[in-house]
């Protein structure tokens, strides 16, 4: 790997010196090496922001410290390196305090003090801007097109309130059905945030037991318990300044939700067997596929607890009402499939397409992806074919009915049972209407997921 060259400026007023010094960092090809006689051209080249400035302490047209503060303000990320005649130790002290890297008394190791000093500042540099560069391709990746495609109407307004909510420090409650992506919503909105620099920290409620659930968030001392043999940092201590993500909020034992009601309020928390008190400043993101609304009317869920964590909604809108955003989606993961897999691209045909948009994907986008995957596997050369787009109906309504996400018996049963009733149970009348697949219809009807009085014939 190529690595990157490593801008130097080398300042001194005496011209034979800079000369020397020059020539000899110039001799590894990485280094790219400015001279520079007065203070003066130097600051008339700070915006560049070097790397390194190794400079003479002692200039005669402006006092050391004053060119020091002067580019620590127009270059603070440039590391510097003192080069003096004299050998005070007070004014090193001074400067290492201020922040310079190495004072290097002039001698006959100079240069070879100089050399090592640079070599070392290279790891630094190099790690730093490796650093640097993962933020940014983090920053990148989680911009809000990237985490979401699609043109619809329904996903511009959640892109509308991501963008208000990443500006500022506001409580956000995402609700939406399993699949839609509510996690990768908030990391989007933490990654453009003030807050992208620090901890996001996700917490799934419902995949912890509810005995732990208090440990894992608000941590423990050693021998609080049976079991803890050590002090454990919780889940709001290590998301502070940062963003701490709760998904399936609804989940909580209401007993918990008492706890975490008064650590919102309060911004403190105290770890189980401790009375130390630990102020706390985490952004907080619930997500949530239940309607909190309903919860707190069955008493599942604290009314208070609920305004708290209400803050920004966002609802994010289930695949079937997203327009055309099922094919971009398809196409998106047919391409990173083949490209991950070393595959040749693959398109969908035209009736591929059609089943697709006449499928209602109860999983919604995770349901979408595997099966999309598999149609790029079963498929033969470049085309996704009908037969390709593999849906079994059984499965679907199996994993929909787990936890009590109904998606497919509340938006595609109802609305099929209005439309047989109103069409006398014409079925190939009411497939034609809603553009879905009479044989969809057909197998509904035969494991009594419709009621049908009377069945006319297609014929």
């Amino acid at each position: 790997m190529l690595r990157e060259a490593i801008r130097i400026f080398v300042v001194d007023d005496d011209e034979v010196y800079v000369a020397r010094l020059g020539h000899y960092l110039s001799l590894n090809p990485d280094y790219q090496v400015k001279k520079f006689y007065s203070a003066k051209e130097l600051s008339a080249a700070l915006h560049e922001k070097p790397d390194i400035i190794t400079l003479d302490y002692y200039m005669p047209d402006v006092k050391g410290d004053v060119l020091l503060n002067q580019i620590r303000e127009i270059s603070p990320e440039t590391e510097v390196i003192i080069i003096s005649g004299q050998e005070d130790i007070k004014i090193a002290i001074d400067l290492f305090k201020k922040g310079v890297h190495d004072y290097i008394v002039k001698d006959g190791d100079t240069e070879q003090r100089l050399w090592m000093a640079i070599q070392n500042l290279r790891e630094n540099l190099e790690l730093k801007k490796e650093v640097e560069t993962l933020k940014q391709e983090v920053e990148r990746k989680y911009t809000f097109q990237n985490i979401i495609i699609g043109n619809s109407s329904s996903i511009k307004k959640v892109f509308h309130l991501m963008t208000k909510a990443a500006t500022t420090n506001i409580t956000v409650s995402i609700s939406g059905e399993t699949g839609t992506g509510k996690e990768l919503v908030a990391k989007a909105i933490h990654f453009n945030s003030e807050r992208k620099k620090q901890a996001f920290v996700p917490v799934n409620v419902a995949a912890i037991p509810k005995d732990l659930l208090e440990s894992e968030l608000f941590g423990h001392e050693k021998g609080a318990f049976t079991g803890a043999a050590n002090r454990r940092i919780g889940k709001f201590e290590e998301a502070n300044k940062g963003t701490l993500f709760l998904d399936e909020i609804g989940e909580m034992d209401i007993n918990l939700q008492a706890k975490l009601l008064r650590t919102l309020q309060e911004k403190e928390i105290t770890r189980i067997g401790s009375n130390e008190i630990i102020k706390i400043n985490p952004r907080i993101i619930v997500a949530t596929h239940r309607n909190l609304q309903e919860e707190v009317a069955k008493g599942n869920f604290r009314e208070d607890l609920y305004y708290r964590l209400l803050g920004l909604p966002i609802q994010l809108p289930p695949l079937r009402e997203r327009e055309n955003d099922i094919l971009l989606i398809a196409k998106f993961f047919i391409d990173q499939f083949c490209k991950e897999n070393y595959i040749d691209k693959k398109r969908l045909s035209s009736d591929a397409k059609q089943k697709l948009m006449n499928h209602s994907f109860p999983g919604n986008v995770r349901e979408l992806k595997s099966v999309i995957e598999l149609a790029c596997v079963m498929s033969e050369g470049d085309e996704i074919n009908e037969a390709d787009i593999q849906i079994n109906f059984k499965i679907i309504r199996s994993s929909a009915n787990k936890n009590g996400n109904y998606t497919l018996k509340e938006y595609t049963l109802k609305l099929i049972q209005q439309y047989l009733d109103e069409y006398d149970y014409d079925v190939l009348a009411v497939a034609g209407k809603l553009n879905v697949g009479k044989s969809t219809i057909y197998r509904m009807i035969n494991s009594d997921q419709l009621k049908v009085i009377k069945k006319r014939s297609d014929a």
